[in-house]
Formats: structure tokens, C-alpha cells, sequence
């Protein structure tokens, strides 16, 4: 049975957790704990009016968009409601690493017109592209975007997005490493950050590390389904994996001297199609919905216990113009009829 926006809502509304604002004032307010990753690779999506109409209805406040699009970003004029990370598209580094005056056009073509009505709380400088040949272009860009920032005293906060690929060791999360290049590229980048205690957004997909051993990765870990422990690592005991890959992602901070760096999950999910019977309706649909949970019973993991964190579902909409797979099927919507693709909540 599909569940219509309007039931989603009432569940999305108790998803009413305390989090801190990653400002220099640490002040602790209230906010919904789960956003939306907002992705445009189809050519059946609905209007970004309609899908801006979606997510207020099922009372979500916090969106991911991966480059400043103008239509989305005009659709969301006077929705201050909704706030909105902003990605800097991966191919435009080069250009912007070049000089901080790149930079302030880049910022003046694609925010300033902006500011006034629609809420940008941060703005993301590449996506993955850490550990990697582009990666030295990214804290150039995160740095003259953060003193642009500064200088006006606007309150966006500017960081950037990686994946699990930066850890050359994760298993058990307490020997958990950067590789080489991540230690070159992504430690600088998390000094920086450091300063001002602003978070570094992370990739987390159990799904992947499932699909590639099976045999050795029980699926109730990989989809928050056990209570139980399944791996004990020193006083720190797992029942998920997704909480064994932040803490590992932890762990690697450490050991470079960066301690109690926030963390925003920036995407998570579980394809419903696309890879035989490790992708169904169900699985997604359990690992999503225990994710929700997860997040918003402010926890935290057992290396932060009792630290709620922020986390983005990847993705609102199946987008037909991804590689063929998985990679289409991690949508939360059908964009032909903005209806569920299955029982979430």
C-alpha cells in the first residue's frame, strides 16, 4: 500500500530533535533532523515548484542541491523554512582554485541574488573529489569562499562533501585511517575547518560494503535491524554498520589530531531496485526508515554517544539519467506522480 505525502507528515513532524548549530556561539536550538538530497539527473522530474510544495507538506526543512540551479533556487524564494546546502560543481574547482577573485564572481553570479529570500546555510566545495586528482583544488576554493563569507558576516558555512574511499582502514572502527592521498588532500581541509568547528559533510552508504560481501556482512547490521551487538571493538560495542563507518571516519580524524570535529551525513540510503534481491522495496525501506530513527533519537554513535547529529537521505526522486542500476533506484518518490515508492514510515 502506498502512503500519500500528507501521512508522511505526521512522522516527519516528530522528527523534532536537538542539535547544535555549528556557529561560533554553540547555541543549541531545535530543528528537523533529516533533510532531503535534491538531485536533477532525469528528464521526468516534476517542477522544483511542485517538489519545493512536496517537501513542506511532509514537513521537511533541510535540503541538498548539488549545483546553484537557478530554477530550483528561484523556486525556493521566500521559503526561508527550508534550509539549503548548495554544491560548487565539481568541474568549476579548476577555475576558482585559479584566484579568490574567481571566486567572488562565482559567488556573486550564482548566491548574492539570493540571500535576501532564500535560506543558504551552507555552501559545499566539491562532492567526493577527495581523495583524488582534483582534490588540492579544494581547500583553495573553501578558503576564499570562507573569507568571503567572513568578511560580510554572512551566516553560510562552507565545507566540503567526501566519501568512505578517504579510509584505507575501517574494520574495527577504532583502526580506522586515512589513506596517503586523503592525509595530503583531506587533512588540511579538516584543519581548516577545524577553526571555526564547522562540519565536515560525509558519504555513508552500508548498502555498498553489503553488496560486495554478503557473505560476511549480515544484513540486519548493514540495515539497522538488530538491537544485538554484532561487532565488539575494545569497550565500544556495534549493532550497525552505519554507526561502525562515522566512528571509523572518527577514529582517522583523531589519529591526525583533529578531535571533536562535527560531522553532517550528507547522503545515506538503500537502492529498492537494481541489484537483484540485495535491493528491494523492503530493505530500502527498513534501512531508511531505522536511519530516520536513528537520527532522530540523538544517540549518536558509541565513539559520540549522546551527540545527535544531521543526516540527508539520498535521494527524494529515482533520476532516470544516472548510470543504469542502483544508481537510479535511490529514490524516496516516483517523479512521474510525486507518489512513495514504498511504505517508509
Amino acid at each position: 500500500m502506498l502512503y500519500s505525502p500528507k501521512k508522511l507528515f505526521l512522522f516527519f513532524l516528530s522528527c523534532i530533535v536537538l542539535y547544535v548549530n555549528y556557529n561560533n556561539s554553540g547555541f543549541v536550538t531545535a530543528a528537523n533532523s533529516i533533510g532531503l538530497n535534491y538531485g536533477l539527473l532525469g528528464d521526468n522530474l516534476p517542477s522544483p515548484s511542485n517538489v519545493i510544495n512536496l517537501y513542506k507538506s511532509i514537513g521537511i526543512s533541510r535540503i541538498r542541491i548539488f549545483d546553484p540551479n537557478t530554477e530550483v533556487l528561484n523556486a525556493l524564494r521566500g521559503h526561508r523554512d527550508i534550509e539549503v546546502t548548495v554544491g560548487v560543481k565539481d568541474q568549476d574547482l579548476a577555475a576558482l582554485a585559479a584566484s579568490e577573485e574567481a571566486v567572488k564572481g562565482w559567488f556573486a553570479a550564482n548566491i548574492e541574488s539570493y540571500l535576501a529570500d532564500v535560506n543558504i546555510t551552507f555552501i559545499t566545495v566539491g562532492n567526493e573529489v577527495i581523495p583524488g586528482p582534483i582534490g588540492p583544488q579544494v581547500l583553495p576554493v573553501m578558503q576564499s569562499l570562507t573569507n568571503l563569507v567572513k568578511s560580510r558576516n554572512l551566516p553560510i558555512s562552507i565545507s566540503t562533501v567526501v566519501a568512505m574511499s578517504n579510509l584505507e582502514q575501517s574494520y574495527p572502527p577504532s583502526a580506522g585511517m586515512f589513506s596517503s592521498q586523503a592525509r595530503e588532500q583531506l587533512v588540511p581541509v579538516l584543519k581548516l575547518l577545524s577553526q571555526t568547528s564547522t562540519p565536515i559533510l560525509v558519504n555513508i552508504y552500508p548498502y555498498f560494503a553489503y553488496a560486495s560481501d554478503p557473505a560476511n556482512i549480515r544484513l540486519d547490521y548493514a540495515s539497522f535491524n538488530t538491537k544485538s551487538i554484532v561487532v565488539q571493538d575494545g569497550s565500544l560495542g556495534y549493532s550497525n554498520m552505519f554507526d561502525a563507518i562515522f566512528d571509523a571516519f572518527v577514529w582517522a580524524m583523531e589519529k591526525e589530531g583533529v578531535k571533536n570535529l562535527p560531522m553532517v551525513v550528507s547522503e545515506t540510503g538503500w537502492p529498492s531496485a537494481g541489484n537483484g534481491n540485495f535491493t528491494t522495496p523492503a530493505i530500502a525501506s527498513t534501512y531508511n526508515r531505522n536511519f530516520v530513527k536513528h537520527i532522530a533519537s540523538g544517540k549518536g554513535t558509541p565513539k559520540r554517544p549522546n551527540k545527535s547529529m544531521n543526516g540527508f537521505l539520498f535521494a527524494t526522486f529515482n533520476e532516470n539519467q544516472k548510470p543504469a542500476g542502483t544508481e537510479q533506484n535511490f529514490g524516496l518518490y516516483n517523479p512521474s506522480d510525486m507518489r512513495p515508492i514504498y511504505k517508509l514510515f
